[in-house]
């Protein structure tokens, strides 16, 4: 299964948090679990780590604490961390808690949203574009999570950009994990189209309603593409057929 390199290794990565050497730590490392370099279930090379990065493996430990608060690695006392496995019954809860996130930033941009915001928007949807017609993916998805990024950080609430930066990186672990469609692509970037229209009138209500929707189909498509790949196991399955049936 090929993953996509959507997100730079270094410190180029997107976060909120002042460059110390652990934070620096904590945004490389994150990068490595969205990329997915690492297969879920593996174990965490923490010698291997530690000369990436030249740190001892003291800092890298602490890190990886970070990493398993987050969902990305399990520990093991005394065995060494692995890479948590994927669990797509997440995804449904995950879609749907940043729906919610997605409506109020529709609700409270076309307000607060500056000029250069937009201007800002404007420059990473036409960089989605360009992507799309080169059909370069990795590029695609990259731009992606940057424009919906930056559309949170134009509501100037940092609580709801933590929470949100936060539910994107869960989401995102699972979109790497498929090759993303290239029907699909189009489709989003169709439904970005809408969100840019919106959002030059600054119509907070079509704005909230066209984010809401295109994650929601964003959420479908993924639930759908992790399905037909079997990354179901029996009991996953089971699980599934349960809830459709209440």
């Amino acid at each position: 299964m090929q993953a996509f390199s959507a997100f730079p290794e270094d410190d180029e990565v997107p976060t909120m948090a002042p460059p110390t050497l652990h934070n620096r730590l904590i945004v490389r490392l994150r990068a490595i679990f969205l990329n997915g370099e690492l297969p879920e279930g593996s174990r965490i090379p923490e010698v291997a780590l530690s000369e990436r990065f030249g740190v001892s493996r003291t800092p890298l430990r602490e890190a990886l604490k970070v990493m398993a608060a987050e969902g990305f690695v399990i520990l093991r006392p005394n065995r060494g961390a692995v890479v948590a496995p994927i669990d797509p019954t997440e995804i449904g809860p995950l879609v749907e808690f940043k729906g919610a996130l997605e409506r109020l930033i529709g609700l409270l941009v076309p307000a607060r949203a500056s000029n250069a915001d937009i201007a800002e928007l404007e420059g990473l949807h036409r960089d989605l574009g360009e992507a799309l017609i080169r059909q370069d993916h990795a590029a695609y998805t990259r731009l992606n999570y940057a424009f919906h990024q930056r559309l949170a950080q134009a509501t100037r609430n940092p609580v709801l950009v933590q929470n949100y930066e936060a539910v994107q990186q869960k989401i995102w672990r699972y979109r790497f994990t498929i090759n993303e469609l290239s029907e699909r692509l189009t489709a989003s970037y169709a439904e970005h189209e809408g969100i840019m229209v919106a959002l030059r009138a600054r119509t907070r209500l079509d704005l909230a309603e066209r984010l809401e929707e295109h994650n929601r189909l964003t959420g479908e498509a993924m639930a759908q593409a992790l399905a037909t790949s079997g990354r179901f196991g029996p009991s996953q399955k089971k699980s599934r057929r349960r809830s459709r049936s209440a």
